[in-house]
């Protein structure tokens, strides 16, 4: 049981990471589940417009992310959310989860350039999220939804949900389906009311939701 639990947690951080190379139209493309994304490619994912029509502010605001909160950025890649999070807290905690220590270390590097003591980095042994249990105030899940297998994401939210606080909040943000702005091919898209379906399967309700350019934001909490 441990060995099917490993296996599945290590497909689901991989898949997070992959799915962040969609962001960009040079990215490679995916060569299967276990591809990770190259460390070295990670200016593709910081491509000019991302903020623009991404919307961080809106999705932090969603989330209710405030001053002094503990919040996760699984699959955390080159930081793009970590940093935005990080001056969002100021004196809170932001976790940044990946599973390779070779994006951590670049993480490390850009928060310390930045300024940002408040950031800490969380590897992902295979075994579980290695999160804080019960602690966290809000997790960010950014472009990587749709990357996780089907029977898997289910069981995926229920761990996520594991590591809230009683109040605390989950936000998905996935692509729109069709074949608008950036993001994966229209056949591996999600329809939100697939993913709310899944996620009050894991036990979960939607508090709320944004429409954002080419994507939707789903909050969700126990």
């Amino acid at each position: 049981m441990m060995a099917t639990k490993a296996f599945r947690l290590y497909v689901v951080v991989t898949a997070l990471l992959i799915g962040n190379a969609d962001l960009a139209a040079q990215a490679p493309p995916a060569q299967g589940r276990g591809r990770l994304f190259p460390p070295t490619d990670l200016g593709l994912l910081e491509v000019p417009d991302r903020a623009a029509w991404q919307k961080p502010e809106l999705i932090m605001d969603a989330l209710r992310i405030a001053e002094g909160d503990w919040v996760a950025d699984i699959g955390a890649g080159g930081g793009f959310f970590t940093v935005r999070l990080a001056r969002r807290v100021v004196n809170g905690r932001v976790f940044a989860q990946d599973i390779q220590q070779p994006m951590l270390e670049a993480i490390k590097r850009r928060v310390s350039r930045e300024g940002l003591p408040n950031v800490e980095t969380r590897l992902s042994t295979g075994t579980d999220l290695n999160l804080p249990k019960a602690g966290l105030d809000a997790v960010l899940i950014v472009d990587t939804y749709q990357e996780i297998d089907e029977p898997d994401r289910v069981a995926f939210l229920r761990d996520l949900a594991l590591t809230l606080k009683p109040n605390g909040r989950i936000g998905i943000v996935n692509y729109k389906p069709g074949r608008g702005g950036p993001g994966p091919e229209p056949q591996r898209r999600i329809e939100s009311a697939v993913a709310e379906a899944e996620a009050r399967r894991a036990g979960l309700r939607v508090i709320d939701r944004a429409n954002l350019p080419f994507q939707y934001l789903i909050v969700l909490g126990r």
